[in-house]
């Protein structure tokens, strides 16, 4: 297919197909003239999955190359791979050196210490998460560490529930890019999902929304 209709399809404009392409992000297509390229499905895959990252994810273009070029080396291990998709979505904010990140990088190192997990307080993620509770700590609620393992428990069903689908996945190709998917966007699928309970778990501790009506409401009234 010509450049026009890979865009289309993806919806893509021509220009932003063009960029991508200088900056590595996806293939350069087949030349058959001087000025035209022939572009096929695994172009169409690739854009989704950068327009994805870009949009859903929240990736920066530099980030997205540097996690598709993990994705396109053959000789990187999957473990790998999922390592340069979820480095990719730390911040990037200087450390603190007052009391409460002192104590939430102690509680960090202690929690991964006690749940016997195989990474290390360095991780970029455990760096996110001493900086999220030393923050907590900053407005009054260091007591929020007491809820870690409580967090813990339910970060390890949703990450195993992500790598189960992504063993799943018989091909390299489809097995790397599961790797990404399952990491960065289920990410932004696990944030919604857990704001949606957070609306729904409120109304049940602190009454319910009045702009929602049960099925029972909807009945009683019927009936008068």
């Amino acid at each position: 297919m010509r450049i026009s209709e890979l865009s289309r399809r993806t919806g893509v404009p021509v220009p932003t197909v063009k960029y991508y392409v200088r900056e590595g992000l996806l293939p350069p297509g087949e030349l058959t003239s001087p000025n035209q390229a022939s572009y096929d499905e695994t172009h169409v895959r690739r854009l989704r999955l950068i327009r994805a990252l870009l949009d859903v994810g929240g990736l920066k273009v530099a980030a997205i190359a540097e996690v598709l070029g993990a994705v396109d080396d053959p000789a990187r291990p999957v473990h790998k791979v999922l390592g340069a998709a979820a480095d990719r979505l730390g911040t990037a904010h200087d450390d603190d050196n007052d009391a409460e990140s002192a104590a939430a990088g102690a509680a960090v190192a202690e929690l991964i210490a006690r749940r016997g997990w195989q990474t290390h307080e360095s991780n970029p993620a455990a760096q996110d998460l001493t900086r999220a509770l030393a923050a907590m700590g900053r407005v009054g609620h260091g007591a929020f560490m007491e809820l870690l393992d409580d967090y813990a428990d339910a970060a390890e069903v949703v990450a195993r529930a992500d790598l189960g689908y992504v063993s799943r996945r018989v091909g390299v190709d489809e097995l790397v890019e599961s790797v990404v998917i399952g990491t960065v966007l289920g990410e932004a699928v696990f944030s919604a999902m857990r704001r949606l309970v957070h609306v729904d778990e409120s109304a049940r501790l602190f009454g319910r929304d009045t702009t929602v009506e049960t099925d029972e409401k909807v009945t009683d009234r019927a009936t008068r």
